[in-house]
């Protein structure tokens, strides 16, 4: 179901929870709301649809991935970069890394541990600060 997109800093800056099985209509919240934003947006966390739920979910091409409870376990070449938010107005300036490697579980719930690069690993890390309560 498509939910409405949370603009409340003080919502969005409260650390989210680990997600459980429980928790799965939420992932398919969040493909909905992204699919229907997909027009400004490439990347939502739970928190940006109401949930404090360790979950995001991203656009790389056509396809849409969802992580249950992210975390980044290695970060490579930092940069400095603007970013937007569809729960924010305007740009504003962030340190982001070229390359990543995160550990999460997929809709599956099986572990997964994968390596990204450029904007796909600035998207994630971009949604990962939102489940840490991290606003740019």
């Amino acid at each position: 179901m498509i939910k409405p997109i949370v603009k409340d800093v003080l919502f969005l800056g409260e650390k989210s929870t680990m997600a459980t099985k429980d928790d799965i209509q939420v992932v398919n919240d969040l493909i909905d709301t992204l699919r229907a934003n997909l027009d400004g947006c490439v990347g939502m966390a739970a928190n940006m649809i109401g949930v404090k739920k360790n979950i995001i979910v991203f656009a790389m091409g056509e396809m849409i991935v969802p992580m249950i409870n992210p975390v980044i376990i290695k970060k490579e070449n930092s940069y400095i970069t603007e970013e937007s938010c569809l729960s924010l107005e305007g740009f504003r300036q962030t340190k982001r890394y070229e390359t990543i490697e995160v550990e999460y579980l997929d809709k599956n719930f099986k572990k997964q541990r994968n390596t990204f690069h450029g904007f796909v690993a600035q998207i994630i890390q971009h949604e990962v600060d939102h489940c840490n309560g991290i606003i740019i």
